[in-house]
């Protein structure tokens, strides 16, 4: 298990990398989509990226830590859910509650994002997540930076 730690650890520190550069992206675009709306569909995608990368330490920490991928129609929200939740003696939260309640917005996104053209989009629903996606970004990257020193300790200790 120690090995499997520490690669986790390490997995989660270059996810961070990623959702790091994926805001700068997003922010970029989006100041050249306030001038041309053809930059509109590649802000949705940037923030769409944003929670998939959120998703896949999400789902990397269930699969290898708590055995347990949540199935079915709700399986985003119920795994979102899931990372809040401490396993006592196993793991401490992933994010915290204020974390999960900056990510709920960007979760709920992805399923439309995923499934209208982007003509369709709504630049003010957009504008919203933007002006979130900062502080989302720097809560969940530090919960996981936290996760992953969790880890790296837990690795070191056995």
């Amino acid at each position: 298990m120690r090995d499997d730690l520490q690669q986790l650890s390490k997995r989660i520190r270059r996810e961070v990398a990623d959702l790091e550069r994926t805001r700068d992206l997003a922010l970029r675009r989006w100041q050249k989509a306030l001038t041309d709306e053809d930059y509109l569909g590649s802000v949705a995608f940037d923030l769409h990226s944003f929670y998939q990368g959120v998703e896949r330490v999400f789902e990397a920490v269930a699969k290898s830590i708590d055995r347990a991928v949540p199935a079915g129609e709700k399986w985003h929200k119920m795994l979102l859910d899931q990372m809040t939740e401490e396993i006592s003696g196993i793991r401490p939260a992933v994010i915290s509650m204020e974390t999960r309640e900056a990510l709920d917005d960007f979760r709920r996104f992805r399923y439309i994002a995923r499934n209208i053209y982007t003509f369709n989009l709504d630049p003010m629903r957009i504008r919203s997540l933007v002006e979130k996606l900062p502080e989302a970004v720097d809560r969940a990257c530090k919960d996981f930076l936290l996760f992953a020193e969790f880890l790296r300790q837990s690795n070191a200790l056995k």
